[in-house]
This record gives structure tokens, C-alpha cells and sequence, in this order.
């Protein structure tokens, strides 16, 4: 979670040892407690007094909302943390909605967006009921979730009924001990502790591809926006790893249909499928929060940072120049993870953070375990032979420098 004050001053709020430390972008982190998230994020708000909060991850969003309900039901004293906060994500009478997948859709539906046919699976029955009536592949989503931890693309009812029992079921005390150890991520302890299950949606299946979009609004309207066809990702319900630039009425009209419904501020990314036979756009969910597309500055009405400054401050900033005329546009190191020898490295622009070269150190270390460091090494060694235009080199020596650590 990014905190922002007027003069482009930015904290940040993060666990340990988050590679957002390796940025010059950040004056200072915060450290988030998993523990205690919503006193991790109270002392931060209190430490930097900022004009804006810009959540990176629907976790940072989620403890928002509860910060927000915690000071709103104070005696006094919480009314300006619930002011920041509604100033920076929009009405909390969105929260609730932004929150459940299928309320979401519904609500979508009221506005005259196409969306897929959706309901809450809370027993095996009801589970029985919707793969009677729509059949199989359907999609399962659970409710909280992002990154594709929380979604399911069964082929069968006997697989929709495996994939139900392991989204619903609480976390595994072992995994959430295993995750605060290794990974020092300590979000799955308390949801563990208190075994507490997951809402499951069933989704209608919809064939074809998967697009994209990013918001920058305020109080219902939007500023400026970013609109991608998916042309790869890490898996099918994974993150975007290749995205191409598009202007699509369908989905630039649902999204400004629910901003200005939902009255939301800030940034809020949008997941669509074109269908395959038709091209309609098919608005699937929610992101309330910034996306890994945010910072691109693509033209005109595409440079979401400097609109959401001005709305925020009052004072104009000037856009940046357009970053690329490559409208193939692809994220690192996700492609690059991926595939190291994924075409798309040369074709699109590949946005590598050339001026962080520490950043970009760490975005290239890889988990420390011995089979994981085996396809770390065999993905470098890729990498050098890539011959990869421009300030590639200098991507090659830091790949370099990682492979000669490793003989070490």
C-alpha cells in the first residue's frame, strides 16, 4: 500500500524485506505486521498524514474497509482516517460490494453491464444445482482472493466438487506456518486459527480472451484509463504476463457505468472476457486497487497517476510522454518467468525498471529452494542467450552477476 503526499512524497507499507524497498520511488516503508494488519496500517497513516492511500493488492483494500468500519464506530477521533479513506477508494457503501464477487455482478446487471451468469455456492447440493443447469466447464471463485489463488476452471462436476472442498476449507495450519517462516507472510495465520472457510461463486464459462482495464476516478468519474487485450498470463487463472493496448467501447462503458455507481475514487482495475464467437465484452470483476498496469503512461487520458494527482490536490500535472508506440506491452519479470525465451521479450515493450537496477536484482532472485534455484539457474542461462534489443545488456550482466553468486 502506497501512501501519498502533495509533492509526489511516497511511503509505503509492506512486510520485510518487500523488493518495493529497493525502489528511490519510496522515501520510507512501513512494515505490515500480518498479525496485526489494521494496527500496521493505523500507525502508518498516523506516522505520514498522507493526502491519498493507493492499495496494491485486494489484502491492502480489504484491511481499508475494516480500518474505516473500526474508526467510523470510534466515539470521536476516527473521523479523519474515514475521510482519507473514503477520499482515496470512494463511498463505503461500495465496500461491501467490491468485497463479493457475485453482489458485484448483480449490481453490474442493474446497470445494463453484460456480465456471466453467477451465484453463491454455500453447499454441495447447491453446487449439484449449477452444473445441472449450466453444465461443465463452469468456473469457481471464492470470494477475498486474487492473483488466481481463488479461482478453479472445472471440467467436470466430480472436479467441481474437489475444487469446491479445497476453496472452501479453511488454510491448512501447516501451510500458514510454512508461509510466515519461508516466505515471513503471516496473512494465513489468524484465517487458519480461526477456521474461517472461503465463499465460493460459480461463474458461467465464457470462451475467448481475456481483457483488461485500469481506472483512475474520483467521486464516480472517471479520469483516465488503460484498456489491454491478455495475450499471455502466467496460467489460465493467473495474473496478465503480455498485454496488447486497445480502446473497447464495451468495456470503457462498463467501467465508467460502475464507477459512477459504486462511487468510487482512486484506482480500480476491471477483468473482462471477449467472447470468442461474438467479441462482446463480458465485465467478470472487480480489482479494487492498483494494478500491475498502473504506472504505464500511454498518451492522452492514459497517464492515470498524473490525473489522480490533480483530482486529489487541485493542482495540474503534467502528463508524461507516452512511454512506447509499441502497444505490446510486456510486464517483467512475470513474461520473462514465464518463458525466458518467450518471443513477446523482443516484439513488446518490455518494461523492465531500468533506472532501479536494485529493483530489478530482486524482481531476478528467486525462492531459495533447491529445485526452484535449479529453474532459476536454467531461466538465467536463457536469458543471457537472448538477444534482446537495446539497454538489454544491461539486464544481461545483472543476470550475470546472479549465476556467478550461485557457483559461489
Amino acid at each position: 500500500m502506497a501512501l501519498a503526499n502533495a509533492g509526489f512524497t511516497v511511503d509505503a507499507v509492506c512486510p520485510s524485506r518487500h523488493p518495493i524497498g529497493k525502489t528511490s520511488a519510496v522515501r520510507k516503508t512501513h512494515t505490515y505486521h500480518g498479525l496485526a494488519p489494521i494496527r500496521s496500517f493505523a500507525d502508518a497513516i498516523a506516522a505520514t498524514q498522507p493526502d491519498l492511500i493507493v492499495p496494491g493488492d485486494d489484502r491492502a483494500t480489504l484491511h481499508l474497509h475494516d480500518l474505516h468500519h473500526q474508526e467510523r464506530n470510534r466515539s470521536r477521533g476516527g473521523a479523519s482516517t474515514c475521510a482519507l479513506i473514503e477520499s482515496s477508494l470512494g463511498a463505503p457503501a461500495s465496500f461491501p460490494v467490491v468485497q463479493a464477487r457475485t453482489t458485484f455482478l448483480e449490481v453490474a446487471q442493474e446497470e445494463g453491464v453484460r456480465v456471466p451468469k453467477s451465484r453463491v455456492i454455500r453447499t454441495s447440493s447447491d453446487l449439484r444445482d449449477w452444473v445441472t443447469s449450466m453444465g461443465c466447464p463452469t468456473v469457481l471463485k471464492t470470494d477475498r482472493s486474487s492473483g488466481g489463488e481463488g479461482v478453479r476452471i472445472v471440467q467436470t462436476r466430480e472436479e467441481a466438487e474437489r475444487a469446491f472442498r479445497a476453496l472452501e476449507a479453511p488454510s491448512l495450519f501447516a501451510r500458514a506456518a510454512k508461509r510466515a517462516l519461508v516466505n515471513q507472510d503471516t496473512t494465513l495465520v489468524w484465517p487458519s486459527l480461526l477456521r474461517r472457510r472461503s465463499v465460493v461463486n460459480a461463474q458461467a464459462f465464457i470462451p475467448g480472451r481475456d481483457a483488461t482495464s485500469l481506472i483512475a476516478c474520483w467521486k464516480g468519474a472517471v479520469l483516465a484509463s488503460l484498456h489491454f487485450e491478455v495475450l499471455s498470463k502466467e496460467d489460465a487463472g493467473g495474473p496478465s504476463t503480455v498485454l496488447r493496448l486497445v480502446e473497447n467501447p464495451e468495456m470503457s462503458i462498463a467501467a465508467e457505468k460502475m464507477i459512477r455507481r459504486l462511487e468510487l475514487s482512486g484506482l480500480h482495475g476491471f477483468d473482462f472476457m471477449l467472447d470468442s464467437r461474438t467479441g462482446r465484452a463480458y465485465l467478470l470483476e472487480i480489482n479494487p486497487r492498483a494494478t500491475q498496469i498502473g504506472h504505464l503512461t500511454l498518451g492522452p487520458g492514459r497517464d492515470l497517476p498524473a490525473a489522480l494527482y490533480a483530482a486529489a490536490t487541485g493542482e495540474v500535472a503534467q502528463p508524461c510522454p507516452r512511454l512506447t508506440e509499441n502497444n505490446t506491452i510486456t510486464l517483467f519479470p512475470q513474461e520473462w518467468k514465464r518463458n525466458p525465451k518467450s518471443p513477446f521479450l523482443q516484439s513488446g515493450y518490455h518494461d523492465v525498471p531500468w533506472k532501479e537496477p536494485e529493483l530489478v536484482r530482486a524482481c531476478l532472485q528467486g525462492p531459495r529452494n533447491h529445485r526452484a534455484g535449479i529453474f532459476e539457474r536454467d531461466s538465467l542461462q536463457a536469458f543471457l542467450a537472448a538477444q534482446l534489443p537495446g539497454t538489454g545488456q544491461f539486464l544481461r550482466r545483472i543476470a550475470a552477476d546472479r549465476l556467478n553468486c550461485e557457483k559461489e
